[in-house]
């Protein structure tokens, strides 16, 4: 099993930007893709940004395209999600997740098998 801890949440003004960590336990990262979800308070999971194994691979979300960016450093068992020019409207909880039982991770949160514990980002006007 891996355990998945986020950090990098907070407070920020709208047009900021905010950096989110995701540390991953266990020695088998480098096979998992990852992806980074968002659920705001009465709304569903959304999904925002993924990567592949390798890192070669990245998809996002349209409303956060060419805003935000997905990376890892397999040597450091993280993946990041770097946030720029943020709106209000984004403000939600932010999950980090990992496929663990292979294959290709999607754009679905059941794509996923491992969640962590959430950051929580607020975007004021």
């Amino acid at each position: 099993q891996v355990q998945l801890v986020e950090s990098g949440g907070g407070l920020v003004q709208a047009g900021g930007s905010l950096r989110l960590s995701c540390a991953a336990s266990g020695r088998t990262f480098t096979s998992y893709p990852m992806a980074w979800f968002r659920q705001a308070p009465g709304k569903e999971r959304e999904f925002v940004a993924r990567i592949s194994p390798r890192g070669i691979v990245t998809d996002y979300a349209d409303s956060v395209k060419g805003r935000f960016t997905i990376s890892r450093d397999n040597a450091k068992s993280t993946v990041y999600l770097q946030m720029n020019s943020l709106k209000p409207d984004e403000t939600a909880v932010y999950y980090c997740a990992a496929r663990i039982r292979g294959g290709v991770g999607g754009m679905s949160a059941p794509d996923y098998d491992g969640w962590g514990q959430g950051t929580q980002v607020t975007v004021s006007a």
